[in-house]
């Protein structure tokens, strides 16, 4: 258990290192968090600190269409909606705000599907 609490603690503080500096350089924060059996992405702004678009596994639509909504094909599926509502809104350029997780594995499927469908970061 010792060592799980030192895990989290650690990508805590990563998270919040990075989120300071991320605010001070740009208008748009696209944030990511998973969980085990879930993936989410959020576009916040970061003068108002609300959520300009987000999208989840957890949505009715997006949940009938994936088999598993813990794995690289929910992730890739989700970066890819992201990026289309947020140019649906004009957003194209944000911050990559990964929450101190690894740059591996889910969170790259997802930033790379959203690069791929447009969004500039």
């Amino acid at each position: 258990m010792k060592g799980f609490l030192n895990k989290k603690i650690k990508r805590i503080r990563r998270y919040n290192k990075l989120r300071k500096k991320i605010q001070i350089f740009s208008l748009f924060r696209f944030v990511v968090f998973r969980s085990s059996r879930h993936i989410y992405g959020q576009i916040i702004c970061s003068k108002t600190a609300k959520v300009c678009v987000s999208a989840c596994t957890l949505e009715k639509k997006i949940k009938n269409t994936l088999k598993y909504s813990g794995n690289k094909e929910a992730a890739v599926f989700i970066g890819v909606l992201i990026a289309k509502r947020a140019l649906e809104k004009g957003i194209k350029k944000v911050s990559f705000d990964r929450s101190g997780f690894q740059y591996h594995g889910r969170i790259k499927a997802l930033a790379e599907s959203a690069r791929d469908s447009g969004l500039i970061f």
